[in-house]
């Protein structure tokens, strides 16, 4: 029988589940998988016979006392808050889970924390990687405890501060994106929408991992370019002052995002790892304008696109109408090719054996059971 591998998969958003979800049905069938995740609801209708195991939700949980929330938090962890119950009985379960399964493979996505657990109980891990500022003791020491890392992107996307040995033990999938729409012509596109087929048409397009597109530089945007029709996809925040405007739409969450997308001429779009591929797919012209996230994550992301040519962007959303103007401009003049190359469509399918290669690989020649012989195997440890 294989080995089975297991996710840890981070409930924040949609991204990573779906990740999970393009590398597991890509796994030969055989292959036993399961999904330790606080977020279990991402995996109704899966079809794809996953084990999912819940976890309790550790966000916001509270602190029991002020003398232990007073505990400065190491250096090589990022969120260790002391007392935290729905803390304990995550890893418990997390372990309990791997051992009874007997896991030969665990894939994080994302967890500094987790990774090392997985390390100190002897499992193998894989860390999926994203793009930031991760030179931290805390990140360097779960990539260093990892078998290897996952990067669902395009090599060329690499940045140039990642450290040469991590980046050796590092598979680049090319970009993965978890979409499988078929992808239309801009002329179908426009006609499935009921959009004129002959003005320009402007996307704004939202993740499902923050709080939304700001709508107030969406209003200037409208007026510095009149005649084009923006549509905007996902939530927007407001801040209660905007004035609306007849060629400015909010259209919220859409069926078909990628018939959008197709019949657009500018997509404008945050930095998000799937958003950034689903752009890719369809190849138009964008305007990247990361959101905020831990360890910069989105804003790294960004200056890889612009240095590959693959989007322009700015520091922050232009606040006047000359600002809009000379970036949609700059948006004009890019060619679609280069971020039409950093969509790969076999990203997953090549993940997914890069993942039971290593598993196999790492178990060889082990026999059945041998991980969880009492005795220990041929091989001592010593202290």
């Amino acid at each position: 029988m294989k080995k089975p591998i297991s996710f840890f998969v981070h409930h924040q958003g949609r991204g990573h589940a779906n990740r999970t979800m393009a590398l597991a049905s890509e796994f030969s069938k055989d292959r036993p998988v399961s999904v330790l995740t606080a977020g279990p609801h991402l995996f109704d209708g899966f079809s794809r016979d996953i084990e999912i195991v819940t976890l309790p939700n550790m966000i916001g949980a509270g602190v029991p006392t002020p003398r232990l929330f007073a505990e400065p938090t190491p250096s090589v962890m990022h969120c260790v808050p002391l007392g935290v119950s729905e803390m304990r009985r995550t890893m418990r379960t997390i372990l309990d889970h791997l051992d009874d399964r007997g896991t030969g493979l665990f894939v994080v996505d994302v967890s500094s924390e987790i990774g090392l657990l997985s390390r100190v109980a002897s499992i193998p891990s894989i860390q999926i990687r994203m793009h930031g500022d991760r030179s931290d003791i805390g990140h360097i020491g779960a990539y260093e405890a990892a078998v290897g890392m996952l990067a669902p992107f395009d090599e060329r996307m690499e940045q140039d501060d990642y450290p040469a040995a991590l980046r050796a033990k590092t598979f680049y999938s090319g970009g993965l994106c978890t979409t499988e729409d078929d992808v239309p012509d801009k002329a179908e596109a426009r006609a499935r929408l009921g959009l004129d087929p002959a003005r320009e048409i402007i996307v704004v397009l939202t993740g499902g991992g923050g709080s939304g597109t700001p709508y107030a530089p969406l209003t200037v945007a409208a007026r510095a370019a009149p005649d084009a029709l923006w549509l905007v996809l996902g939530p927007t925040h407001r801040e209660g002052h905007e004035t609306d405007f007849s060629n400015l739409r909010e259209l919220g969450w859409v069926r078909g995002v990628t018939d959008y997308l197709a019949a657009a001429d500018i997509v404008i779009a945050s930095a998000g790892d799937n958003t950034v591929h689903e752009i890719a797919r369809v190849g138009r012209p964008l305007v990247v304008m990361p959101e905020w996230r831990y360890f910069g994550e989105q804003a790294r992301k960004s200056e890889a696109l612009v240095r590959l040519g693959a989007a322009v962007s700015e520091p922050v959303w232009p606040g006047d109408l000359a600002g809009w103007r000379a970036l949609l401009d700059r948006a004009r003049a890019l060619d679609p090719h280069a971020i039409r190359t950093l969509y790969d469509p076999d990203a997953a399918q090549k993940a997914a054996g890069w993942l039971e290669g290593l598993c196999d690989e790492l178990w060889n020649g082990a026999a059945e059971g041998e991980d969880k012989d009492e005795n220990g195997p041929a091989l001592s440890v010593v202290a």
